[in-house]
């Protein structure tokens, strides 16, 4: 990129680390403006880095070529992108995982069948708006199945709808590649609304409802999380912030979400996210490995996870805004709006009527259920407490086998 006849040129990874921040700092200005109480907080970042892409990048093969910053097109591998992405959403998870560790299993063994039932309720709903885009609406399969990842901002259950076609049919390259592109195309349509319908969601409900948000922190709050079993004994720290036991989660994380589970004709596994979410839950809950204390600073994970969710709307943005211009039309966006829509709004009413959780963990349960990380990251900022990533923490595993199962089922049989 060079700018005033050339007398500032910046190239290569200083113009990637260019667009990381100038869509930073854009992205947290638009996410403060508040109209009646609700605003984008950090999703600011995900609209800024989507109309980045779309108005500067244009996509070049395995490339985003910048298109307005000079004579000289400038061009960055998506893989950058992606790299940032992944480290985004490690930092993340794993802050959240280390954060709701301690309340996780009382939590857990109070309410599981509760979120269990709330994340299958999500993605069967999901599923069903799926199969009647695809058998009454007439939408094509592989785009259906990839505006369902998108709309549920689900990774996991978009490899795995690649991996079912992969399968179906072994052999013929030429149309893996035709119905792989589709997917990959319903999935970047729904994705913004999949991330800011869910966004905006956890902040209007409590508003609607005109909940006294003291009473409900007080309800999420009173589960049972026992005294500090390792007060008292003397641990020895790594380091002054909790680096080496962050790290030493994820690496954990890493190993368990690469195990893959043999499931009919494909297969399931947690991924990174999964895997990094339940190892630093695991950790967390113990706090310690023999003598060594495994217990991040509370401050360190809070920076972590607001940056890991910076770092990962903007890898996932970009590229997803240079791509979305190409093959946007609006009923596609519409169909992700619905699959979005309806087992969020349908899966919060049979949560507060017939589950009867309270509204925090009502909607951590959503936010987990809708496997939506940067709603959690909102909630937590409405809710004023972490607590709420126990639920999210408790309906996340169960809405990421159940979504990967649907979306293998709906390429298999519709």
């Amino acid at each position: 990129m060079d700018l005033f006849n050339g007398v500032i040129s910046i190239t290569g990874i200083g113009f990637l680390m260019f667009v990381v921040f100038i869509v930073t700092a854009l992205g947290y200005l638009l996410g403060r403006i508040t109209i009646k109480g609700v605003s984008l907080g950090t999703a600011g970042v995900f609209i800024v880095a989507l109309l980045f892409g779309a108005l500067v990048f244009t996509v070049d093969g395995t490339n985003l070529v910048t298109s307005v910053f000079g004579a000289e097109n400038t061009p960055v591998a998506k893989s950058n992108f992606k790299i940032i992405e992944n480290l985004g959403l490690i930092m993340f998870v794993t802050s959240v995982g280390f954060i709701a560790g301690p309340n996780f299993f009382s939590n857990l063994k109070k309410n599981f069948k509760s979120y269990a039932a709330l994340s299958l309720i999500i993605i069967i709903l999901g599923g069903l708006t799926t199969v009647f885009c695809i058998k009454v609406l007439g939408c094509g399969t592989e785009m259906a199945v990839g505006l369902l990842s998108g709309a549920l901002t689900s990774t996991p259950a978009f490899s795995a709808a690649k991996d079912t076609i992969n399968t179906l049919y072994e052999g013929n390259a030429d149309k893996i590649q035709e119905l792989e592109d589709i997917v990959t195309v319903g999935h970047g349509i729904a994705y913004l609304f999949g991330v800011v319908g869910v966004v905006l969601f956890v902040q209007i409900i409590p508003k609607i409802l005109k909940a006294n948000l003291d009473e409900e922190r007080a309800k999420i709050a009173s589960v049972d999380t026992g005294a500090n079993k390792n007060e008292g004994k003397k641990l020895f720290n790594v380091d002054n912030f909790g680096l080496a036991a962050f790290a030493i989660a994820v690496v954990i994380g890493m190993f368990i979400g690469g195990i893959k589970i043999p499931m009919g004709k494909s297969s399931f596994s947690l991924g990174t996210t999964g895997g990094c979410l339940l190892a630093s839950l695991v950790v967390a809950h113990f706090g310690h490995f023999g003598p060594i204390n495994m217990k991040p600073e509370k401050k360190m994970l809070e920076l972590f996870r607001e940056f890991g969710l910076m770092a990962f709307l903007i890898g996932a943005g970009i590229p997803g805004g240079a791509s979305f211009v190409n093959y946007f039309q609006a009923e596609y966006f519409l169909y992700g709006m619905l699959m979005t829509l309806v087992p969020m709004i349908v899966g919060f009413i049979i949560a507060k009527f017939v589950i009867k959780l309270p509204l925090f963990n009502n909607l951590g349960g959503i936010t987990g259920g809708m496997t939506s990380t940067p709603a959690l990251g909102t909630l937590i900022n409405v809710a004023k407490t972490d607590d709420v990533a126990s639920a999210y923490a408790a309906a996340y595993p169960i809405a990421l086998i159940a979504v990967v199962l649907v979306s293998q089922f709906i390429i298999m049989f519709c």
